[in-house]
């Protein structure tokens, strides 16, 4: 096994055993929750309260699917699937999603039920200090469950920490109901199970709409392409960075290709030793690992062609919807130019290479034009 596989297999190691104990942690901590806020809301017969409990019964089987799909997860490539199994963890995040999501509705229908058939709640001082601690404790699991989530990168954990947190502010809400039964004896407890729902049903949807972008697949935030084309041009005789595409298959598992431009007089042992020491060098300070790398040639001894990659450059970025050009070469000696323009989303691709091509044929009516479109695929 060589070096980068081996930094693969151990940081997914890692990774896995971190889910693994945050999630433990999560559904120990979540079940001593439900007993106490089960026990608290069936003897003081508080709707806001036994919801409360639903919700954290259903963090803790959030945490065991979060478990699961790591475990599933974390799977060597095979045959079948030779990049992993990555993607299954966007799948338990969906099912997390859908927990969520259910326990936000019922506890919707029951807290109407208890608007439409109220029933006096009866809080005394072992509740309100049970409801107390449980706000403490969900607080510092959240935070918790939060952070391990960003630190190994995993959507279901950061999910499930924002869950935590909520859970805190909404306990927090029952606690602050049971106070204003008690000083004046007004029973808010079924508005604020449905204030709860409310806000269980909709991060529940947030976390469903999260994943299915992931599983769709999105457009990499602009500082992550940015990293990578600083990382590609700091290396000795790139010229640019263009065309950055990351393919993603599963959290922490990135895979990408870039075209490079470099000078017309490298020899093709020089272009090898580019190209594999940018794959070990991004890896290291990406984690993402580079399947592909393109090259595009720069004229570097002819002023004619430079004077037309000028030339060129200004007629292609006269148009609103040609974001760049790069990958510009001329043979003034075959007589031909070739060029890729960045279009963005809102023209007609075909009506644009049309348009590019007979005002460059144009300026140079001698010469084979061939321009190639890109897609907007990453932020310039």
């Amino acid at each position: 096994m060589n070096k980068q596989n081996e930094d693969i297999a151990v940081i997914t190691e890692n990774r896995e055993k971190t889910i693994v104990k945050t999630s433990v942690v999560g559904i120990v901590t979540n079940i001593l929750l439900v007993g106490f806020k089960a026990f608290v809301g069936l003897v003081s017969n508080s709707i806001a309260v036994i919801l409360d409990a639903v919700n954290n019964l259903s963090d803790a089987l959030s945490s065991v699917v979060t478990i699961i799909g790591a475990k599933l997860g974390a799977k060597q490539p095979d045959k079948k699937h030779p990049l992993g199994y990555g993607r299954i963890e966007y799948l338990s995040s969906m099912i997390v999603a859908a927990l969520v999501l259910y326990a936000g509705i019922t506890s919707l229908v029951e807290s109407i039920k208890k608007i439409i058939h109220p029933e006096a709640a009866d809080y005394g001082t072992v509740s309100i200090v049970i409801i107390s601690v449980a706000i403490v404790v969900k607080l510092l699991l959240g935070l918790y469950v939060k952070k391990q989530g960003k630190k190994v990168n995993s959507g279901a954990l950061v999910a499930s920490g924002s869950d935590a947190l909520f859970d805190a502010i909404l306990s927090a809400s029952v606690l602050a109901s049971a106070v204003v039964f008690l000083i004046w004896g007004v029973s808010l407890e079924a508005y604020v199970g449905v204030v709860i729902a409310g806000f269980i049903i909709k991060a529940g949807i947030e976390m469903m709409i999260e994943t299915l972008n992931d599983i769709i697949g999105k457009r990499e935030d602009a500082e992550t392409t940015k990293e990578l084309k600083e990382i590609i041009c700091a290396e000795e005789g790139v010229l640019g960075a263009y065309d950055v595409t990351l393919f993603n298959y599963g959290p922490g598992k990135n895979y990408g290709s870039v075209h490079i431009e470099l000078p017309d007089n490298l020899s093709v042992d020089d272009v090898d030793k580019i190209t594999r020491k940018l794959q070990n060098t991004v890896f290291r300070k990406t984690g993402v690992i580079l399947t592909g790398i393109g090259v595009y040639s720069f004229n570097t001894s002819d002023d004619e062609a430079a004077q037309m990659r000028n030339a060129v450059q200004k007629t292609v970025m006269a148009h609103d919807w040609a974001l760049q050009m790069h990958g510009f070469y001329a043979d003034t000696v075959e007589k031909t130019v070739r060029f890729d323009v960045v279009l963005s989303f809102d023209v007609d691709r075909r009506e644009a290479i049309e348009t590019l091509y007979g005002e460059v044929k144009a300026l140079y009516p001698d010469y084979d034009v061939l321009v190639v479109p890109d897609v907007d695929v990453a932020d310039i």
